[in-house]
């Protein structure tokens, strides 16, 4: 099974005729995923790689049965393009475009919210379900199996680069991923990771989740809270990445938009020590993450 997408997304792509847009569409259906539908105002009636592609949403989902939208297009236009496929009835949108006006983002989680959609996003290199071998995005790029091999072992992360080398290190265990969400690098987010985890609690095909995470926010020590409170009860492997900046001086920026230390909140040494307490495993080194998923005794590929 996994989480959020399997052999019944049905994918619309808007901005489908970007560069990037068009090569990920490429990668998408070579690893066996079918992309349903594009949409880019003016371009109606052309093709990319076989994908139809429409001037509107509407005009897509009248012709297709779509519950899933990926988000390509610039930013000053990526509210308009959420609040569109909303209102056509999607109730899936994996954002990739980064650098979105903050406002923007503020008021298109709200819509989403009301309208019971989920956002993944922004700033995201996708989502991946290897079992079902469903993509949505550029994750995994065009050698998917380098990282994602099908599996019973969820992966978080803020990182995109890292969604996939986490993914490699479960690989190295032996095991194999049944969900992988890079859940963005931005500040303000869709989907954190105590909501995923509360999926990942209800999904029978997720026996562990490996999450990888940042300096800045409180996501961690949210989900140390989810664990104190039995929300979430298979095992969580947590890697924190960055503890030397806790010696740079506050408020400076670290990677990501949202990896921001400040008034002592976000310390990766905080999350560590909350994520410990609460009954996570949680990695001193990055290759500790392999060590502890073998001590799980989950079932090998």
């Amino acid at each position: 099974m996994g989480i959020l997408i399997d052999a019944g997304t049905r994918i619309l792509i808007q901005g489908i005729t970007g560069r990037e847009a068009s090569m990920v569409t490429r990668h998408m259906l070579d690893y066996g995923t079918p992309v349903a539908a594009g949409v880019t105002p003016g371009k109606g009636g052309t093709e990319v790689h076989g994908v139809p592609v429409y001037d509107t949403v509407r005009q897509a989902c009248r012709e297709h049965e779509i519950n899933a939208a990926l988000i390509y297009v610039p930013p000053a236009f990526v509210y308009d393009a959420v609040l569109e496929a909303v209102a056509n009835g999607i109730n899936l949108i994996v954002i990739i475009t980064e650098n979105i006006p903050q406002h923007d983002v503020m008021k298109l989680l709200a819509a989403t919210k009301k309208a019971g959609a989920r956002v993944i996003g922004p700033n995201t290199t996708g989502i991946i379900n290897p079992r079902a071998r469903m993509k949505m995005g550029a994750i995994g790029g065009d050698n998917v199996e380098r990282c994602f091999v099908p599996g019973c072992v969820g992966v978080i992360s803020r990182s995109g680069g890292m969604t996939a080398e986490t993914a490699h290190m479960v690989k190295r265990a032996g095991l194999g991923v049944s969900t992988a969400i890079a859940i963005g690098g931005d500040p303000m987010i869709g989907s954190p990771p105590r909501e995923l985890l509360e999926l990942f609690e209800q999904d029978p095909e997720t026996q562990a989740v490996v999450m990888f995470g940042e300096p800045g926010t409180t996501f961690e020590e949210d989900v140390a809270e989810l664990l104190a409170a039995k929300g979430f009860t298979k095992p969580l492997i947590a890697y924190i990445a960055g503890r030397f900046t806790e010696d740079m001086p506050e408020g400076t920026v670290f990677g990501h938009a949202g990896a921001i230390i400040e008034g002592g909140k976000g310390k990766p040494s905080t999350k560590m020590r909350l994520l410990r307490e609460a009954g996570a495993y949680v990695a001193e080194r990055y290759d500790d993450i392999v060590d502890y998923l073998k001590q799980l005794d989950l079932p090998q590929n």
